[in-house]
């Protein structure tokens, strides 16, 4: 039972280093900051929380007793680290309102933050 326990571990433990490199190299990478801002809040959210479901998973199922202050962490480490990127990215749009400053989107409406989706208005609920 403890050589499966070390492969769980072991598993979740690679993956959340491959997240946590993955997102520093694509914060060194890439170039704008709307893309900058994904690879770090990709990198905390599946990154760390690898780590910490990994250690819960040794706690569990070698010491025998669950590690409520992990699970928390990783509860609200999953609810926050969206949360906070997506607030980043409201103020840097509101910041460059001249549609010539923010990065293209290759849509017909650009950065929507007050525009209703096309069609919308047509619609009777």
């Amino acid at each position: 039972m403890e050589q499966f326990a070390d492969i769980i571990v072991s598993v979740f433990l690679v993956v959340g280093g491959i997240f946590g490199f993955v997102g520093s190299f694509g914060l060194v990478k890439l170039q704008d900051t709307m893309q900058r801002m994904h690879a770090p809040t990709k990198a905390t959210t599946l990154g760390v929380g690898g780590v910490l479901i990994a250690s819960m998973t040794w706690f569990a199922m070698v010491d025998g007793h669950i590690s409520f202050h992990e699970l928390l962490i990783t509860i609200f480490l999953f609810i926050t680290a969206p949360i906070t990127a997506h607030f980043m990215a409201q103020t840097y749009i509101r910041m460059h309102k001249r549609e010539d400053e923010l990065s293209p989107t290759g849509r017909p409406v650009g950065w929507s933050v007050y525009q209703d989706a096309p069609g919308l208005e047509d619609r009777k609920d």
